[in-house]
């Protein structure tokens, strides 16, 4: 892990965050892989020892180690003037703020964008709330609270079972919108001089993943139906189970696909039927025609049918967990993932983000970082001591 590469593009940037869980922390990680230098200030004293995350269990568990690598951790207690003051001290270094607390808590605490762009008119302020500003604004959202209210949850199960989607997914893309706009606003300072704030938030990024299907209302005027119970716009595009119970998604989305697939397959009596010459014909004979290809499928295994489908470009995919792509040979071939510490110690491998600038993956720097980590390194270089630094970060309680 090495320093910033100057080759990156936000290389020479630094952003100051107050983030916590993973909407925030999705936003400065996104930043600090393409070279922003981002600090987390996190909270300590009156019962709080820093970001709340490190300690989660069960599905939380891999929240911090995800979205805090290639950042500083400074600890500070922000309800004491000592706090407060190193804070204002370290905003005063800083192209980017970024939170995502509930609305009046940065108020409370004087590091709003109102307080802050009065000391630094050139200063971004990203912030990241369950709402953008209007009638929900004073609810406390959740990504499955919106998934719920905003129609994804209802996409994503079967009919009367709604189901939230298998990840984060309006956190870490309300993060990534979080990021895009503070893109934007550094883009548009170049031009202006100035600075503003930026929102970003739940339940809007939830809209926006089901505006396809908003869209399918207002083009056909039919409600869209569930993912499980749609009908699909491909006749072959399921799961099949095979043999000793493996399963394995098979998808044949054209004519010349379905031509390609039943040669390969020996399926000639398939090929010659009158009432499966064409996709929408082969859509209209699922009811009858998938329980046959399950059948004649079924004495495969998946890894045979895979080869057959990789060998004639046909998509296919295995059902995989999550821990099973740390030994993904893509993966590991294209350095999509690499070696970090655990905040614990242990060694561990990180998802990288998922494109290359000038063939390259941008890289991992620093490993999550241990609380207060680095509160000597960066208070320091705004004029405390060493000894100075390391009692800001000691919560006030035990003293």
């Amino acid at each position: 892990m090495s320093d910033t590469p100057q080759t990156l593009p936000y290389a020479g940037i630094r952003v100051v965050e107050f983030t916590h869980m993973v909407m925030g922390p999705t936003c400065g990680m996104l930043l600090a892989d393409l070279g922003a230098d981002v600090i987390k200030v996190e909270p300590v004293g009156h019962g709080r020892e820093g970001d709340a995350t490190r300690k989660l269990i069960g599905s939380g568990a891999g929240f911090f180690p995800m979205f805090n690598r290639n950042k500083k951790s400074v600890a500070l207690d922000l309800l004491t003037p000592e706090g407060k003051e190193a804070a204002l001290k370290l905003i005063a270094t800083a192209d980017v703020v970024s939170e995502n607390f509930k609305p009046g808590t940065m108020q409370k605490l004087g590091l709003d964008y109102a307080s802050l762009k009065t000391l630094n008119p050139r200063l971004i302020y990203v912030s990241h709330k369950g709402f953008l500003p209007g009638p929900y604004e004073h609810r406390t959202a959740l990504d499955e609270v919106v998934q719920m209210m905003g129609g994804l949850a209802y996409m994503t199960g079967r009919p009367g079972d709604p189901l939230r989607a298998g990840t984060s997914v309006n956190d870490i893309m309300g993060g990534m919108f979080g990021a895009i706009g503070a893109m934007a606003a550094l883009a548009q300072r170049e031009k202006t001089g100035q600075g503003q704030e930026v929102q970003s938030a739940l339940f809007e990024n939830n809209v926006f993943l089901v505006a396809q299907h908003m869209m399918q209302f207002a083009v056909t005027g039919k409600a869209a139906a569930p993912m499980p119970a749609r009908i699909s716009a491909w006749a072959v595009y399921d799961v099949f189970q095979v043999k000793d119970g493996e399963q394995i998604f098979l998808a044949v989305v054209s004519d010349s696909a379905w031509k390609t697939f039943c040669e390969a397959f020996g399926f000639a009596d398939l090929l010659a039927d009158e009432r499966l010459r064409r996709n929408n014909d082969r859509v209209r004979a699922r009811e009858w025609m998938l329980p046959e290809l399950r059948q004649r499928l079924a004495s495969h295994s998946a890894a045979e049918l895979g080869a057959v489908f990789e060998a004639n470009a046909l998509p296919f995919a295995p059902i995989t967990q999550p821990h099973d792509l740390f030994d993904d040979p893509h993966l590991n071939a294209t350095g999509g993932l690499a070696p970090i510490a655990l905040p614990d110690g242990r060694p561990a491998k990180a998802v990288l983000l998922p494109l290359t600038l000038d063939g390259e993956r941008p890289p991992v720097r620093l490993s999550p970082p241990k609380l207060g980590e680095h509160n000597v390194e960066v208070l320091t270089a705004l004029g405390y001591t060493p000894e100075q630094a390391q009692a800001l970060g000691v919560s006030q309680d035990t003293m």
